[in-house]
């Protein structure tokens, strides 16, 4: 059996999401999916795995649901094991449950889009700009973009405290990129909404430029968040990728996660198998977090 995994955002106005809570769990429980998805009265955002019939009815349902049509759907393979249940949960943003605070609607105030060809030749010409990576440190850690400006942020709800040095970037259009779009939709707004003006994002994230261009100026796998933990975009013309993640004990090239055993900590961290072996239980080399 064929699976496919779906990655699909929308800001859009949720007038009882309760009830499209309820809704989407008969839904995926009826075509047998799992995966998580997040409502919340500013839209719907969604990671979902099932058989390929399966997506294609999901889709077709979601299409005849007024406030979630012309999303667009990325779409990779999967493997029947991406999730292990189904998630369906109410929050206060369709991101992390801490941004709502910001006051920023994308409906009414984001970026503008840059598409993955469009951005593929604004490196190819050397256009000048500055790229930020708005996902979280360590999915940095695995693959970026060349010359990225990866702000130290562990959690996307960080972002306003490196605003200051984000707003230093005036001599060049920024260009913010995230893994499907969701993300940027909120930060570009939020860098606007702080003064800044020549702002962009990469439509539809980094899956997108990485399908059209693998193995190009990102280099590395792509985090994501599931079981698959990283994404490749080999192809029998471009099959090899450079690897970006170093183990945190010896920096020798790796890209294992592997989570810090300590229960005040849990960082996810990069480690290769034989320094795991040297350090098990596996806790952070610097210390662990408070």
């Amino acid at each position: 059996m064929s699976y496919q995994i779906l990655l699909y955002y929308k800001y859009v106005e949720v007038a009882d999401p309760e009830a499209v809570k309820l809704w989407q769990r008969a839904l995926c429980q009826l075509l047998g999916l799992k995966g998580r998805i997040i409502i919340a009265a500013e839209g719907i955002n969604g990671t979902v795995e099932g058989p390929v019939a399966k997506i294609k009815q999901y889709v077709q349902a979601m299409n005849e649901y007024p406030a979630f049509r012309e999303i667009n759907y990325k779409r990779s393979e999967g493997n029947g094991e991406a999730f292990p249940s189904l998630s369906v949960k109410v929050r206060s943003d369709i991101i992390s449950n801490s941004v709502a605070e910001w006051g920023v609607n994308p409906t009414q105030l984001t970026g503008k889009y840059l598409s993955a060809d469009e951005l593929h030749e604004w490196y190819e010409s050397g256009k000048k700009f500055y790229l930020v990576d708005m996902r979280n440190d360590y999915e940095h850690k695995s693959g970026h973009f060349e010359n990225a400006i990866l702000p130290a942020i562990e959690n996307f709800r960080d972002l306003p405290a490196v605003l200051p040095e984000l707003q230093q970037l005036t001599d060049a259009p920024v260009v913010t990129v995230c893994t499907g779009g969701v993300r940027c939709e909120k930060a570009t707004g939020l860098l606007l909404k702080n003064g800044m003006q020549d702002v962009y994002q990469l439509k539809d994230g980094i899956v997108t430029y990485m399908e059209k261009y693998p193995n190009q100026h990102f280099k590395g796998k792509l985090y994501v968040f599931d079981n698959r933990i990283l994404m490749d975009f080999a192809t029998d013309r471009k099959p090899e990728h450079e690897v970006v993640g170093r183990c945190v004990y010896c920096h020798q090239p790796s890209e294992q996660y592997v989570n810090c055993t300590n229960d005040a900590c849990h960082r996810h961290l990069i480690c290769c198998s034989d320094c795991l072996s040297e350090h098990t239980p596996f806790t952070c080399p610097q210390g662990c977090r408070a």
